[in-house]
């Protein structure tokens, strides 16, 4: 009987070592490999630059601020992260941080900088850095940190933490409309692009472009169809997406016709109206022109987005006052921050 029991037992533990679930492997971990500081001046601003080198490439990380306790606190947590061979306390220029310190929370990161003044949004700016393999630098978290009470260029309240997909029209093979001097449409939309991208960036947004040069998304041989879904795929398969903006200059036979206007898909949701209409308030409060309203379309890229989505008309290339203003960077930089801020009351408006 103790026999027949010694293989019942043993036979039960086999059976159960056989059938326990096959664990999932888990991600790598990432290392802390490089910690440098700097001051950098840059687009007429000085500030105090920190980049974080990781290992293996992009890591999900979070930023924290201030608490009652530590109100200049900012704290950088890095997921499945250790740190490596770097120093785990660093005293840095005290006009803009007393120090920097790597200390572990589990299989996290947290590098934690003690700020010369109260830790909020206008003093820092967190931004990535793809890694360098011509220079030997791995992918980079880059903390910038302000002087104390300085009021950070192109920053909008309201906009951090949210994701947005930015489409720049046109592109590579495809011109877009063009002005009576010349002027392209795809060069228009490229640089009010790369400047919206960087105000949203300044201000804690999450950003994605459809194209970042002069190129077409699809490919050079795409049909419309083609080109045009590459494009809404970039909102589809970028995580968090909720919203889609694409930028465009109007265009007309007659070069009378003149102003800005917002199209949306009266199909989708109350949301992308609510999104043109804080779009198309927001340039006309910046470049004064005429208001030809927010109209729904069936343009292909808010039809075949999940997310609201939006598309802008700044102006008309083939007039020729509006053609002048489209290729003035001082317009393209105001149209930029006209956005950023159509984009912020609408996240204020629609409790986003």
């Amino acid at each position: 009987m103790r026999a027949a029991a010694v293989c019942r037992f043993l036979w039960v533990l086999l059976l159960g070592i056989f059938m326990m679930p096959v664990g999932v492997e888990a991600a790598p971990m990432h290392e802390i490999v490089s910690v440098s500081s700097s001051i950098v001046e840059e687009d007429g601003a000085t500030f105090l630059r920190t980049e974080i080198g990781l290992s293996k490439g992009a890591a999900d990380y979070t930023v924290k601020t201030g608490s009652i306790l530590h109100p200049n606190r900012l704290c950088i947590e890095i997921e499945n992260t250790k740190a490596g061979d770097v120093p785990k306390e660093m005293r840095l220029d005290a006009a803009y941080a007393k120090s920097a310190r790597i200390r572990e929370k589990d299989k996290n990161i947290q590098v934690l900088f003690s700020l010369a003044g109260l830790a909020e949004d206008e003093g820092f700016r967190i931004s990535t850095l793809e890694a360098d393999k011509k220079n030997k630098k791995p992918f980079r978290i880059v903390v910038d940190i302000y002087e104390a009470g300085y009021v950070r260029r192109g920053y909008v309240d309201g906009l951090k933490g949210h994701h947005i997909v930015v489409d720049p029209g046109h592109g590579g093979t495809d011109q877009g409309a063009s002005g009576p001097s010349g002027l392209l449409e795809k060069d228009v939309t490229l640089a009010v692009s790369l400047k919206l991208r960087d105000i949203l960036e300044n201000s804690g947004a999450y950003v994605t472009l459809t194209r970042e040069d002069d190129r077409d998304v699809w490919g050079p041989s795409a049909t419309d169809g083609q080109e045009l879904q590459a494009r809404a795929d970039v909102g589809e398969n970028t995580p968090g997406t909720e919203v889609f903006l694409s930028v465009h200059c109007n265009a007309f036979s007659s070069s009378a016709s003149h102003g800005t206007e917002t199209y949306y898909y009266y199909g989708k949701s109350w949301q992308d109206e609510l999104l043109a209409q804080n779009l198309q308030e927001a340039m006309l409060e910046h470049n004064g022109l005429h208001d030809r309203g927010v109209k729904s379309a069936r343009f292909y890229v808010l039809r075949n987005t999940s997310m609201p989505a939006a598309l802008v008309e700044l102006a008309f290339i083939t007039n020729y006052d509006e053609e002048a203003l489209l290729g003035d960077d001082a317009f393209q930089e105001d149209m930029a921050m006209s956005l950023a801020e159509g984009l912020a009351n609408y996240f204020a408006v629609s409790g986003k």
